[in-house]
């Protein structure tokens, strides 16, 4: 993809004595504002129930509350990306952490269902400029240090943006168990404060660009063709019926124009030319999606039979996922400095076939420790699946347009988790049963096993860097 040439950022005082490595002042306010978005899309999982109860709401009008956030991060992440790469990430970085306590607040004061879910689509679009300005700085940084493959920096903002999602219920659940529901949205505003604070202080001053030079970077019309055809299609996925036949259409049609516009505008919001010749990325995109339909449908989908089809509070299920969030963690820090990217993808595809299997044999007298066991199961694919595409797209991406790619793949994850939710609608139909989560686990073993059949033939990521 074509985007305005990278920039070095200025540092001036702030870079540290050892002009060689990389900046370590830079990881905390990159880690910590990467995980603003995988909490937030994953502790509501707990937060549902209660919050139904609270507004008289069915889980048909609660279940806006995660579609709200997907769709506003699934358009916010690529377009703020692009302005990333066009601005640079200090301004969208703070700008973006502080819409985060707004809405925040706006949440913890709501007097209805209506505006917290606007707090929501506010949460979508203040977590949507983080990871991409940690992608920017860190290709920027490898860059200024001549190291090509930065992986002990890629493994935090993977553990960060992937596997600290899974941490999301347990928090969650924590937090409704200290303070109700709406703790759930008070928390983002200590955050959004925290990092407020470490991204003023720490990260860098872009120098200004020619007012030209800016305008040349942004592609308006096909911002809005992008958000509208991705509206439609993620408003179809989240609940598809033949009434909606009208939506996929409509995304068909807006898509058709985006790419006619896209191949003939000099400066486009995606360089559609260049990512087909990128077959290595579309790839990277591909496995985005099937890898996520999984982690998602297996997030919500068993934390809603915890509740439901086990008779759980939230606080327990969320105790009980606590393991798998655990096992994400120790497999991304154990694999996180290899950078070898076939064997992680590989061994995630088959761990993740493997514990969806594991979920036929969980019923609603299972006892504790399979109930556990099965989760602890789920958490080995996602460090590894996680890391391993991260490193993928940091090495196939345009470096002058990595902010955008990285929205990207933000997006392509949260159209996996759309399939995973219009999944769980489908085989929770009067709720979550014993059942409904074994159709449930069967959905899960087809997208595992496409991963699967993704990953062997692509000979192309045996040849990514190695150091």
């Amino acid at each position: 993809m074509s985007g305005p040439a990278v920039r070095i950022p200025r540092f001036g005082s702030r870079r540290p004595a050892d002009p060689d490595g990389f900046d370590r002042r830079l990881i905390a306010p990159m880690a910590l504002g990467s995980v603003l978005n995988p909490v937030n899309s994953s502790m509501i999982a707990v937060a549902l129930v209660p919050v139904g109860a609270a507004f008289g709401a069915p889980p048909a009008e609660t279940a806006w509350l995660v579609t709200a956030l997907y769709l506003a991060t699934a358009v916010g992440q690529p377009v703020i990306g692009r302005l990333v790469d066009t601005y640079g990430p200090r301004r969208l970085y703070l700008a973006g952490t502080a819409l985060v306590g707004l809405a925040g607040l706006l949440g913890t004061l709501a007097p209805s269902l209506g505006l917290l879910i606007a707090a929501r689509v506010l949460l979508g679009l203040g977590t949507s400029a983080a990871y991409p300005a940690a992608m920017h700085l860190t290709r920027s940084e490898a860059e200024r240090t001549g190291r090509e493959s930065p992986t002990g920096v890629l493994t935090v903002l993977a553990v960060a943006n992937q596997t600290v999602a899974v941490i999301g219920p347990t928090l969650g659940g924590l937090l409704i168990g200290l303070g109700g529901w709406r703790a759930v949205f008070a928390v983002n505003v200590p955050l959004s404060l925290a990092c407020l604070a470490l991204g003023a202080a720490r990260l860098p001053v872009t120098p200004p660009r020619p007012d030209g030079a800016r305008e040349e970077g942004l592609d308006h019309a096909g911002i809005a063709l992008f958000a509208a055809g991705l509206i439609a299609l993620m408003l179809f996925l989240m609940a598809p019926r033949s009434d909606r036949w009208y939506l996929p259409l409509l995304a068909a049609a807006v898509g058709a124009a985006f790419a006619l516009r896209e191949r003939r505008v000099e400066h486009p919001f995606i360089d559609l030319r260049a990512l087909a010749r990128n077959r290595p990325l579309i790839a990277t995109y591909l496995r985005q999606v099937l890898a996520f339909t999984t982690v998602y449908a297996f997030l919500y989908g068993y934390t809603q039979w915890l509740e439901q089809g086990r008779g759980l509070s939230a606080a327990k299920a969320g105790l009980v996922l606590l393991p798998l969030s655990l096992t994400a963690l120790a497999v991304s820090g154990a694999t996180g400095r290899s950078p070898v990217v076939r064997g992680k993808l590989l061994g995630g595809a088959v761990l993740q076939i493997g514990s969806c299997a594991a979920l036929l044999a969980v019923r609603a007298d299972s006892p504790g420790w399979l109930l556990i066991a099965v989760g602890v199961l789920a958490g080995l694919p996602q460090g590894l699946i996680a890391l391993g595409n991260q490193t993928a797209l940091f090495h196939q991406a345009d470096p002058a347009a990595i902010a955008s790619a990285a929205g990207l793949l933000r997006t392509f994850m949260y159209l996996g988790a759309m399939a995973a939710s219009a999944a769980n609608a489908a085989f929770y139909p009067h709720g979550a049963t014993t059942a409904g989560l074994h159709h449930l686990a069967l959905f899960m073993l087809g997208a595992a096993g496409l991963l699967l059949l993704l990953v062997l033939p692509d000979r192309s990521l045996a040849k990514l860097p190695r150091r």
